[in-house]
């Protein structure tokens, strides 16, 4: 009787621990990720100190390294500092409890510093969808800045509510995070159902 208590005790503090989203809103916090893959060439590494962190909610961020192309004088080798592929580099992993199926749209806050840090892919269940590949930041350079727009070939500073993950049933979930440029520094990320929805608006804080 002991043993299933304490069994259930530990399933109870683990669950209570899985980011959740409630009334179409989740925000989960860039390192507190569960695992990551396809580490051979770039992985994400924690960073918890140095002028990025300190503005980092939470005193924190990751990001893809090593980082070989910061200026576009640099060599573009795909497959190590670039991939327009998502789901082949440097996959972070959040698993996640949905309670209401839907359209969930994706927002990210990053820290870009030049023109070739900027760009992730987002996907989840291990899918990769066309609406979450080129995750794009052009604005709010040397800050960390929110945006949730996609690159597209008319588009390269990214469209504006294009980024979306459909989840079709309630429960677990594994949110996932791949490598496109690396260099590329994340602070948190947001999944909302409202198409309108900010996390800068006071209420989204």
């Amino acid at each position: 009787m002991r043993t299933a208590i304490a069994l259930l005790a530990t399933c109870l503090t683990t669950s209570a621990q899985v980011p959740t989203e409630t009334d179409g809103l989740l925000r989960v916090e860039a390192e507190d990720f569960d695992r990551q893959e396809l580490t051979e060439v770039r992985e994400w590494r924690i960073f918890s100190t140095g002028a990025h962190a300190e503005g980092a909610s939470g005193g924190a961020y990751i990001e893809v390294l090593p980082d070989t192309r910061t200026s576009h004088e640099d060599r573009l080798i795909r497959g190590e500092n670039f991939t327009n592929e998502p789901g082949v580099m440097a996959v972070v992993a959040y698993d996640v409890l949905i309670n209401s199926p839907g359209r969930y749209f994706v927002w990210v806050r990053a820290y870009s510093t030049g023109t070739e840090d900027n760009g992730v892919h987002v996907g989840i269940d291990g899918d990769w969808p066309e609406s979450g590949r080129r995750m794009q930041w052009c604005e709010g350079k040397n800050a960390w800045t929110w945006a949730s727009k996609q690159r597209t070939a008319d588009q390269h500073c990214g469209v504006p509510g294009q980024i979306w993950l459909d989840i079709e049933q309630s429960g677990s979930h594994t949110v996932m995070f791949s490598m496109r440029e690396d260099g590329f520094e994340m602070d948190a990320w947001v999944l909302s159902s409202d198409p309108g929805f900010s996390p800068e608006a006071p209420s989204a804080r």
